[in-house]
C-alpha cells in the first residue's frame, strides 16, 4: 500500500503547485508562497485522501476494509476543510480587524498609544466548496493514473 501513500503524496502536492496559477488568474498577482499555504483551489487535504481512496478502491475493491475506512477519513477531512476550518478563517479575520476598530473607536492614535506587537491571525484556512470538490475530482484522476500506471 506504499504506492497508495505515494498516489496520495504526489495528489497534495499537484494541488499545491496549481494553487500559484489558479491564484494568478484571479487575482493576477502571483505568489510562490501559496505552494506552502492552505486554503484556496484546488483543496490539497481533498486531493490527497480522495486519490489515496481512489487507489485503495481500484486496488483492493469496493468492499474491502481498507477502501471503506479510506473513504470515511476522507470525508470526514473534506468536512472539516470546507466547514471548522473556514469558520476558524472567517473568525481570524474578525479578530485581526478588531484591534483596529477598537482604536477607532476609542479615537486613540495607535502609533501614540501602543507599537503593534502582535502577529496577525492567518486568515486562509478553509475551503469554499467547489475548491473541496476541485481537490477530490484532481484526486480522483491521480489516484486512477497511479493505479494503471502500477498494475502488474
Amino acid at each position: 500500500m506504499v504506492k497508495g501513500i505515494i498516489a496520495g503524496l504526489v495528489a497534495i502536492v499537484i494541488a499545491q503547485i496549481l494553487k500559484v496559477p489558479l491564484n494568478a488568474l484571479q487575482t493576477g498577482k502571483w505568489n510562490l508562497k501559496q505552494i506552502f499555504g492552505s486554503g484556496g483551489m484546488p483543496s490539497s487535504h481533498s486531493a490527497g485522501v480522495t486519490s489515496l481512496a481512489t487507489y485503495v478502491g481500484l486496488k483492493l475493491g469496493a468492499r474491502s476494509l481498507d477502501f471503506a475506512l479510506s473513504i470515511i477519513f476522507g470525508l470526514i477531512v473534506m468536512y472539516d476543510a470546507q466547514g471548522i476550518r473556514k469558520h476558524a478563517g472567517e473568525t481570524a479575520i474578525k479578530v485581526n480587524d478588531l484591534e483596529k476598530r477598537i482604536d477607532q473607536l476609542s479615537g486613540i492614535n495607535k502609533d501614540e498609544a501602543h507599537d503593534k506587537k502582535s502577529k496577525q491571525l492567518k486568515e486562509s484556512l478553509g475551503h469554499q466548496p467547489e475548491e473541496v470538490l476541485g481537490g477530490a475530482i484532481l484526486g480522483f484522476f491521480v489516484g486512477l493514473i497511479s493505479y494503471v500506471s502500477n498494475r502488474k
